[in-house]
């Protein structure tokens, strides 16, 4: 076991620097471009033409790495290729040009895309096999997940969980901890500080809280099957009606821009931090996740670069703040709950998830935010915002072991079909 624990060590300590340094280098730019937008607010005025650029760049040099986080599962379950250098390089600069024009997008995707594409170039330099390309893949996710939000444990579970629905890579459980928690020391190392975020008071688990948790969970699990659901449609009712790739982050940014200057709602564009950490502090509009919901699917499926996480976490955080009005928990326990679970439910990733609000908010908040992640991975169906994940061992209905989410409808429509004849 020592050689292959020194193996390992620094293997990971060559994923875990690149990507931290990687991450500390978005991170700061990403909080440039935030702040650039949010003092000029003429600047989202020119995000449909941002989008234009950006489109064509992927159009003509992107193709090939457009699948994002997607490729990158398929290339764990089913190795093809080298990632090309040039995804980390592209969803950086896109991610920035997202957010320095106004789009509602997050972070998470540009740093797993990133981890992703440096460790496979570690896999190439030194000629690793296949097996161990696979794990160095996954370490790669994990140290992107974990620098970006400093949540070394959550995102050496997430680079397991991700793959497969209901099923564990154990063989990669050493190098996805060393790079998770090497790249967000790295990070750190750099100067990046993270968001604090605050729970004062947890109360003691009873019958009320139980049924409360139940309920919040419930609600979190349908928003996150409902926000995968509608940016996947979206998305393919945009590439159904505009031929042209660039001319729909054209139009999709022209529609962002017109709703948050009419609607007054500049609040749901970027990231969103404040509102998330406002959610901790006070109670907020009912609606507010609403906002963020049509304003994130409307920049994803258009086609601009980003992530999910981030807005998830948005949406989660007020919408637990909103369900403070009806159900008797503090509105910073549940704010905290949704935070961690509506993402649960949308990335299918329930334990990573439940380890993430433990390293956020403290271990107090575990037994609340497991209850609400795995209620929230159960009421979210099979579906999910990456539709390259597998499954693993199905939720509550028997699928095919290892089909794609993105192939369930086609199942689906076969079984229906079968069914039809057969009666």
């Amino acid at each position: 076991m020592l050689p292959l624990l020194g193996r390992w060590l620094m293997l990971s300590a060559v994923v875990g620097g690149l990507v931290g340094s990687a991450s500390a280098l978005f991170l700061w730019t990403l909080d440039w471009a935030t702040n650039v937008q949010t003092t000029h607010e003429v600047m989202l005025a020119f995000l449909p033409v941002a989008g234009l650029v950006v489109g064509w760049v992927y159009h003509r040099i992107g193709k090939d790495v457009e699948g994002g986080n997607n490729l990158l599962i398929d290339e764990i379950h089913d190795p093809k290729k080298i990632v090309p250098k040039r995804m980390a390089v592209l969803v950086f600069a896109g991610t920035i040009v997202t957010h320095l024009f106004g789009g509602s997008a997050g972070r998470e995707g540009t740093a797993v895309q990133m981890g992703g594409a440096l460790a496979d170039q570690v896999t190439h330099r030194l000629k690793l096999g296949k097996d161990d390309r696979r794990i160095l893949l996954m370490a790669g996710i994990s140290a992107g997940f974990a620098s970006v939000f400093g949540t070394p444990l959550a995102g050496a579970i997430f680079g397991l969980e991700v793959l497969a629905i209901g099923r564990l890579r154990y063989d990669a459980l050493l190098p996805c901890v060393l790079s998770g928690i090497m790249a967000d020391e790295v990070t750190r190392h750099w100067g990046i500080h993270h968001t604090v975020y605050a729970i004062p008071f947890v109360p003691h688990l009873d019958v009320a809280g139980l049924l409360s948790v139940a309920v919040a969970g419930i609600c979190f699990g349908i928003v996150g099957m409902l926000f995968a659901n509608t940016t996947h449609a979206l998305s393919a009712a945009f590439k159904k009606t505009i031929a042209y790739p660039p001319l729909r982050l054209f139009v999709g940014g022209a529609i962002v821009a017109v709703a948050a200057y009419v609607l007054h709602a500049r609040a749901y564009l970027g990231l969103g931090i404040p509102t998330i950490q406002a959610a901790f502090d006070h109670p907020l509009p009912a609606y507010d996740f609403a906002g963020k919901f049509a304003f994130t699917t409307m920049t994803l499926a258009s086609g601009f670069k980003g992530g999910e996480v981030t807005p998830l976490f948005y949406m989660g955080a007020t919408l637990g703040n909103a369900l403070g009005y009806v159900l008797p928990l503090p509105f910073p326990v549940l704010a905290g709950m949704g935070f961690v679970a509506v993402f649960a439910g949308a990335a299918n990733t329930p334990l990573a998830s439940t380890v993430m609000a433990m390293e956020l908010f403290g271990p107090e908040m575990g037994v609340y935010a497991g209850m609400a992640c795995v209620i929230a991975y159960l009421f979210s169906g099979h579906t999910g915002i990456y539709r390259a994940q597998r499954v693993g061992h199905a939720k509550h209905v028997a699928w095919p072991e290892g089909i794609r989410l993105a192939d369930l409808p086609a199942q689906r429509r076969a079984e229906r079909a079968s069914a039809s004849a057969a009666d």
